[in-house]
């Protein structure tokens, strides 16, 4: 019996111009404990190449990950094909060859909030020392605290303290809760404002969008009725197809790249 996705993919994939944007983290890869030890399921990232390889398709990874890590763990290197928003979209690379415009990190106003957001990492390292499983992680525009490894009590304090710091320290930055983690950034972009991005960029006539948490909402809450947004596990949904998990998600993939190609 084919997936009840068989027929949503093979539409899609006879668009003009494909913009594939993927999350990462429990998207092309299982959560883990380890931030940086996560890499992409091998069927994934050979979909992921199959695709990139066929004319009119453009892959890209979007990502709450600050753009070095994203490259990192999606073993990335200068010359690879796939596009990357990171960092909510607030960060992006392009092939070579392909323009995009960069922030001008010498200002002073950039510089003065990279200054104070780095105060606030310290603060915030400082207020949950002692308290079981619970880290700080530092981003390129703010922080994030996870709590994959602590007690629910654990999570709930942690959580308490370091919200009351930003909101008294910070309280125009943005705030964006995931699984095990909390986000606080001094930029406000979304994956919704990425995808809406590198859909301009690519001139995409169509985009498949698939993620597993609530920051994925933003992004596929704006899909058009050619687009194709992908829910990955469980969670209330704007998405219309769901899949059970990264491995189910590599057989779609899997699929797209077949359909596209024939």
């Amino acid at each position: 019996m084919s997936p009840a996705w068989t027929a949503e993919v093979k539409d899609l994939a006879r668009t003009d111009r494909l913009l594939v944007a993927l999350d990462f983290d429990g998207v092309m890869a299982p959560l883990g404990d380890d931030p940086m030890a996560v890499r992409a399921l091998p069927e994934t990232a050979a979909a992921v190449q199959r695709l990139v390889a066929l004319p009119e398709t453009v892959v890209a990874f979007v990502s709450g990950r600050q753009l070095a890590d994203l490259r990192v763990i999606g073993e990335h290197a200068d010359d690879s094909a796939v596009w990357l928003a990171g960092s909510h979209g607030a960060e992006h690379w392009r092939p070579e060859g392909i323009d995009v415009a960069v922030e001008d990190v010498t200002t002073p106003d950039v510089a003065e909030r990279r200054a104070s957001a780095q105060a606030l990492v310290a603060d915030a390292e400082r207020a949950i020392d002692g308290i079981g499983g619970a880290w700080v992680e530092t981003k390129a525009y703010g922080f994030a605290l996870h709590t994959r490894l602590s007690t629910e009590a654990d999570t709930a304090r942690a959580q308490d303290v370091v919200d009351a710091l930003v909101a008294e320290r910070a309280p125009e930055w943005r705030r964006r809760t995931g699984k095990n983690v909390i986000e606080y950034a001094w930029r406000h972009e979304g994956k919704d404002t990425a995808v809406a991005r590198l859909r301009a960029e690519t001139g995409a006539t169509a985009v498949l969008f698939a993620g597993d948490d609530v920051t994925d909402e933003d992004a596929l809450r704006t899909l058009g009725e050619s687009d194709l947004g992908i829910r990955v596990g469980d969670g209330e949904t704007a998405a219309r197809v769901r899949v059970a998990d990264p491995f189910e998600l590599a057989e779609l993939l899997t699929a797209l790249a077949d359909a596209r190609a024939s």
